[in-house]
């Protein structure tokens, strides 16, 4: 008889001591270090008083500008919409190329170095460069929101890509089916809900970054806020932020809804057609 091995659910000694999680003891020192390092502006404010002043400001919102927001939010929307898709589109054919478990690393190393570019410029950034390229309008916040997402998108694709079980697409492949057929039979219903989640998630993201884009001319309702802001109309600010929420808001119940019915078990891959 062999002798039993050790049981799996022991905990690795090298980061656990007498129930001492030592890796989340040195998060807590590194935050700790960093706080000590926080300083303000030396000056002996108030800040609670400044606060209710400045907030008091932003109520009661001026709803009678809720026309030129709708039309505002509706740009928005479209600059998120399609910059998502876009970014869908060019993110899946890049995850495949960085994944470790498809491609060979002669392309997945750089392919991974130009990922890391991506996502090294941040959206306001890629906003600015779009607006000197096309011009201050929407289509710059699209451009600008698109590459950004790309970044991340085919990041998330590719760690999906090797987190899956290869299992199935190497039974396939045993059974003479060609690599497309072993994804997409083997690997693809594993990553379905993974990718449309990811997907939802930057959709999100982008209508909250839409807005942002617009302080440098990159359209949507982030316009009408850098608007109001210049000239401290800050009731009206109020109520863009409110129309913002109210999308957001909107945009995350139906991103549950469809999630739940895309989670595991709720819907069955069919397989491959006989034949």
């Amino acid at each position: 008889m062999t002798a039993p091995g050790p049981s799996v659910s022991t905990p690795p000694s090298r980061f656990r001591a007498d129930g001492v999680d030592w890796s989340f003891a040195i998060f807590l020192l590194l935050v700790a270090v960093a706080a000590l390092g926080l300083e303000g502006s030396g000056r002996d404010l108030d800040y609670w008083a400044n606060l209710k002043r400045f907030a008091g400001r932003f109520w009661p919102p001026d709803f009678s500008i809720l026309p030129q927001v709708a039309t505002g939010l509706i740009e928005t929307a479209r600059i998120a919409v399609v910059s998502t898709a876009l970014a869908l589109f060019l993110s899946l054919p890049l995850a495949l190329a960085s994944s470790r478990t498809i491609a060979h690393w002669s392309i997945a190393i750089p392919a991974r170095l130009v990922l890391n570019a991506v996502r090294t410029v941040p959206s306001l950034i890629w906003a600015v460069l779009a607006v000197a390229v096309v011009g201050a309008n929407s289509l710059a916040g699209m451009l600008a929101l698109t590459g950004y997402s790309v970044g991340y998108l085919a990041t998330f694709f590719a760690q999906a890509i090797d987190a899956a079980d290869q299992w199935p697409a190497a039974s396939l492949r045993t059974m003479h089916a060609n690599p497309v057929q072993a994804f997409r039979w083997g690997t693809w219903p594993q990553l379905r809900p993974q990718l449309a989640s990811h997907g939802l998630w930057m959709l999100e993201y982008n209508l909250r970054s839409a807005a942002i884009v617009g302080y440098v001319g990159a359209g949507g309702v982030g316009t009408l806020l850098h608007t109001y802001q210049e000239y401290a109309q800050w009731d009206r600010f109020a109520t863009v932020l409110l129309a913002i929420l109210a999308l957001v808001t909107l945009i995350d119940w139906a991103g549950q809804r469809l999630r739940r019915a895309w989670a595991p078990g709720r819907r069955h891959d069919a397989g491959p057609p006989d034949g």
